[in-house]
């Protein structure tokens, strides 16, 4: 559908008002809310992601099609109840305790809203009781948490300690600058991501494996 396809592409392009205008003519034109969801917003986004994991866009690039994206969902997001579409899943996303950096947190945030996920951002310097208590609170079946100080990493393992002592079948997956898959075998997490784009992907793997 070229519609679909115009909403794609100027998402890819970070043409935010001409997106909203597009998925409103879609709307107008009776094309269904998950048509417009999935084959014009997400297929954008996950366009994006992939030239981002490439190394073919930057920072820049993502962060204006993430502006793109939500104006267009602004125009979807009171039909999308209507329409019984439910994310694919509830993400808890936050910078572990004592570490106070949000850009590579909130940059992996607008790569898992853009993947159809429900994000739960709790911020910065968040203690592994709040990462719990959160993930209980909303049903979420994954943690993600950032660190960018080596300092701050041995927060990840006390997460991952919280998370079994509670009992509650949460997927715990880590990232950030100094964090590697190795050190995530050490502690014990499901999941690891060296960049925003494979962190939508490894959510999904986990979400898909709950």
């Amino acid at each position: 559908m070229a519609l679909l396809e115009e909403i794609s592409k100027n998402l890819q392009a970070g043409q935010a008002q001409k997106v909203k205008d597009l998925v409103q003519q879609a709307l107008d034109e009776d094309l269904s809310v998950s048509d417009i969801l999935n084959d014009g917003l997400l297929l954008g986004m996950s366009i994006i992601g992939g030239k981002f994991k490439r190394n073919e866009v930057y920072v820049p690039e993502v962060l204006i099609a993430a502006r793109a994206m939500h104006w267009g969902m602004e125009v979807l997001q009171p039909l999308l109840e209507g329409a019984g579409i439910e994310p694919i899943g509830k993400v808890i996303l936050g910078t572990v305790k004592g570490d106070l950096h949000d850009i590579g947190k909130n940059l992996v945030g607008m790569m898992l809203r853009g993947a159809g996920f429900e994000v739960i951002d709790v911020g910065i310097d968040v203690s592994p009781e709040k990462f719990v208590e959160a993930a209980k609170e909303n049903g979420a079946a994954v943690v993600a948490c950032s660190a960018l100080l080596t300092t701050t990493m041995p927060q990840m393992k006390n997460v991952v300690e919280a998370v079994h002592s509670a009992g509650v079948p949460i997927k715990v997956m880590i990232g950030g600058a100094p964090v590697t898959q190795d050190y995530a075998d050490e502690i014990g997490a499901d999941g690891y991501a060296p960049d925003a784009a494979s962190a939508a992907d490894m959510a999904k793997q986990l979400v898909d494996a709950a």
